[in-house]
């Protein structure tokens, strides 16, 4: 068999001639797609620059004018060393001040009338009306006291009032008899502290005369309420013991 062997060459090279050509083709075409989309990125900013900050050196500073001539200036700017408004806006000043001046507002007039203050009958510098921290006001005269003519106590505060103690006497009959208990008294102590009225509240019958006569004789300290001395209710307890 007879093969051909400059043909097969002639073949072998034109494929690779057609595979170079065909890369060389493909770089460059990346490299221009490349190229166009990294000028589009570059590009873009310059599209959109309401995105970008504004530098400093493009920053306008606002300066409003000088007044027109024969026009008044603004009361602000009469005082010394106060800030000039101009238009509702602040004017950039001339000059820099070597010292600050101090200002002295000056205390609008009284609008009431002369002698009285706030322009009020009556009235008082703090602008109260008949204000009790003023001098001179009107003082209101205080309630009257509720009277209170009689006091429920306690019998152990009533005990800690007594300063005159009789001790009862032991009924015969009772001794006699061995009868001992207690006998409970309701009494009524005046503004003077003797023993205005008293009651039996309970106890045994042959040991009520004699608790009644011991606590008659009895006197206790005046008791107080707000400085005035009052009638006290109160229960009174005498204990009679065999062998005391």
């Amino acid at each position: 068999m007879v093969v051909d062997v400059d043909m097969f060459e002639d073949s072998l090279l034109e494929s690779a001639g057609r595979i170079r050509t065909r890369r060389g083709l493909t770089t460059a075409t990346s490299l221009a797609l490349q190229s166009l989309l990294l000028a589009m990125l570059v590009s873009l900013p310059l599209f959109f620059t309401e995105a970008l900050p504004a530098p400093l050196w493009l920053t306008r500073v606002l300066v409003s004018p000088p007044p027109p001539r024969g026009e008044p200036a603004p009361a602000s700017a009469s005082r010394a060393g106060a800030s000039e408004i101009w238009g509702g806006r602040l004017r950039m000043p001339q000059r820099i001040p070597n010292s600050i001046a101090h200002i002295v507002e000056e205390q609008p007039p009284s609008s009431g009338s002369v002698g009285v203050p706030f322009g009020m009958p009556g009235g008082t510098d703090d602008g109260v009306l008949n204000s009790i921290l003023s001098p001179g006001a009107v003082s209101r005269p205080l309630p009257p006291k509720p009277a209170i003519s009689r006091l429920r106590v306690s019998q152990g505060v009533v005990e800690g009032l007594l300063i005159h103690q009789v001790k009862p006497e032991y009924p015969r009959i009772a001794l006699q008899t061995r009868t001992q208990g207690a006998v409970v008294l309701h009494a009524i102590i005046g503004r003077d502290g003797t023993i205005a009225s008293l009651q039996v509240a309970s106890g045994h019958p042959m040991l009520v005369p004699a608790a009644i006569d011991a606590v008659r004789q009895w006197r206790y300290r005046p008791y107080t309420l707000n400085g005035d001395p009052v009638e006290v209710e109160t229960s009174i307890t005498v204990n009679f013991v065999l062998g005391n």
